[in-house]
């Protein structure tokens, strides 16, 4: 058994969250139900990249630990195109935190927020250092 390590985002809508982490390449890897009968876990994949999203009563439930209010995490999200994807999560209901702009260690960076209002940076490498 590979040793490997991920993020686990605290979710009050496991399903709709994992959707935007879709709409930025992840690709649904197992889906579990909740105690309720509801989705209670989603595991995602993008290349080597894995992410879990679960509801919030999981950290309760299994470590007796309640989750704070958001934004709980930053994710930082390499993508091809900082802007296309910016506009397209933007044109999807994304609240866009900061447009892309280029930064002085030589990438392009923009900032919204997932759902439930975790920071997501998008990045790309290719802007010109200053």
């Amino acid at each position: 058994m590979a040793l490997r390590a991920f993020p686990v985002i605290y979710a009050k809508d496991v399903e709709a969250v994992a959707a935007f982490y879709v709409r930025l390449g992840f690709e649904e890897q197992v889906r579990m139900p909740g105690q309720d009968g509801t989705i209670g876990f989603i595991a995602l994949r993008r290349d080597a990249a894995e992410l879990g999203v679960t509801t919030e009563d999981s950290p309760r439930v299994l470590a007796g630990v309640e989750p704070g209010p958001g934004p709980r995490h930053e994710l930082f999200v390499y993508v091809e195109d900082v802007d296309a994807t910016v506009s397209a999560l933007r044109d999807a209901g994304a609240r866009v935190l900061r447009e892309p702009a280029d930064m002085p260690w030589g990438e392009r960076v923009g900032f919204v927020t997932d759902p439930e209002g975790n920071l997501v940076s998008l990045a790309a490498s290719g802007a010109s250092p200053t």
